[in-house]
């Protein structure tokens, strides 16, 4: 089963990714009308240098070996930037995939050392969420809790950032462009969907989301990837009105596969002065 998944993944992103090119994006004419938008198949396998049976079959999602230097040449027919290679190394090979885990432990619950517990501290005009393999919230310090919402109020089990997102209308008032918001998270959480494929807890949450939330399945479909988005997020918060923040998204290092996403105030704006007054409030 967890080869059949990763190879269907496979499949999507691989015509995905084929969908969103054209013609001229490539050196190639546009040539006569297209019945279906971006490359040819064979138009694919002529800039990669490859047969287009090969290259069929490896769209298709059979199981077929792969080379290294046979795979660097489809990412860069296909333009694929560099945390999309990755995720196309993983499909393709299957080596950082990694079995079922989906049970909680307890190993897993107390995630949080006392160093990313200062940091929380020390970031105090910074809005911090700390995150798992699974966007699962496992830490955040009190800016987050003032800008965004009070997860000491949501019940563990939804306390998964794309959940939220989706589900709770104050994310969708906060952010001014809720989709590029989104898309950011979505971006990320298919970066860990490509090291873990094998994890079935992915295939039942993805499940879940897109008979749940129809806009989920549109944005999820688009086949994001990013390890890291750096972007200016601006939000109009419903007390301090319009703050802005850049959204840096860092890996902790270590085995726990954490991730630190900070929003800092941009520099220049008024949000460091009103998540000042927003804090200095709710300590009256």
């Amino acid at each position: 089963m967890e080869k059949e998944t990763r190879l269907l993944e496979l499949s999507n992103f691989l015509k995905s990714k084929r969908a969103k090119l054209h013609p001229q994006m490539v050196g190639l004419p546009a040539g006569t009308r297209r019945r279906t938008p971006g490359l040819r198949r064979e138009e694919v396998a002529q800039i990669a240098g490859v047969s287009t049976t090969w290259y069929t079959w490896l769209e298709q999602g059979r199981d077929i070996k792969v080379s290294g230097s046979v795979l660097d040449a489809v990412a860069n027919a296909l333009r694929l930037n560099k945390d999309e290679k990755q995720y196309l190394y993983a499909l393709a090979s299957g080596e950082r995939a990694v079995g079922n885990a989906s049970a909680i432990n307890e190993a897993e619950k107390s995630l949080m050392t006392p160093s990313l517990n200062r940091i929380l501290q020390e970031l105090r005009h910074c809005p911090t969420i700390i995150s798992d393999k699974y966007c699962r919230i496992v830490g955040w310090n009190k800016a987050a809790a003032m800008v965004f919402i009070d997860f000491d109020k949501i019940p563990e089990e939804d306390r998964n950032i794309i959940f939220l997102l989706f589900s709770r209308k104050e994310f969708k008032s906060l952010a001014v462009n809720w989709e590029h918001f989104v898309k950011g998270y979505l971006s990320i959480f298919r970066s860990y969907y490509g090291q873990y494929v094998a994890d079935e807890w992915y295939k039942q949450f993805i499940e879940k989301m897109e008979q749940q939330f129809p806009e989920f399945k549109k944005l999820w479909d688009e086949e994001e990837v990013s390890s890291a988005p750096d972007v200016l997020i601006e939000f109009r918060h419903a007390k301090a009105g319009k703050m802005l923040f850049n959204l840096t998204s860092l890996q902790v290092q270590g085995a726990s596969d954490l991730r630190c996403s900070v929003y800092t105030p941009v520099m220049n704006t008024d949000t460091e002065l009103k998540l000042k007054n927003l804090l200095s409030k709710s300590d009256e």
